[in-house]
C-alpha cells in the first residue's frame, strides 16, 4: 500500500502533510503536491494532517483513484519529476475559494503541469 494525493489538493496546496513526512516523498507542482509511491513508506502520518482530506491510501475506493495515482507517479518520478518539498509553506491564496467542502466542480482542468519551486527554489 502507498498513499496518493487526489484532486482536493489542486489550487490549495496545504503542506501540513509535508512537514510530518519522515522520508520526504512529496513533490511540488505549481498548484498541487504529489507523493512518490516508490519512496512512500506507508506510515500514514501525512493523511490526518491534510485539512482538505486530499491524501488517501491506494486501498481507498474513490472515483478516479487510478488516474490520481498515475498523476502522483508522473510528477514525482522520471523525466517529469517536480522538485522535492520537505518544508511547510504558505497555502495558496486561492485555497479557501477551492476548498473541496464548498467547491464541488472537478479540479482536473485546473491542475498545472508546471513544477513548483520546491526546497531548492526557496
Amino acid at each position: 500500500m502507498t498513499y496518493y494525493v487526489n484532486q482536493a489538493c489542486v489550487m490549495c496546496k496545504h503542506t501540513d502533510c509535508v512537514e510530518v513526512c519522515p522520508v520526504d516523498c512529496f513533490y511540488e507542482g505549481e498548484n498541487f503536491l504529489a507523493i512518490n509511491p516508490d519512496e512512500c513508506i506507508d506510515c500514514g502520518v501525512c493523511e490526518p494532517e491534510c485539512p482538505v482530506d486530499a491524501i488517501k491510501p491506494d486501498s481507498h475506493d474513490e472515483p478516479d483513484k487510478d488516474k490520481w495515482i498515475e498523476i502522483n507517479k508522473k510528477y514525482s518520478s522520471g523525466d517529469n519529476r517536480w522538485p522535492v518539498l520537505t518544508k511547510m509553506i504558505e497555502q495558496m491564496e486561492e485555497a479557501e475559494k477551492y476548498n473541496p467542502d464548498t467547491y464541488k466542480e472537478d479540479k482536473m482542468s485546473l491542475l498545472s503541469e508546471k513544477p513548483g519551486p520546491g526546497d531548492e527554489g526557496r
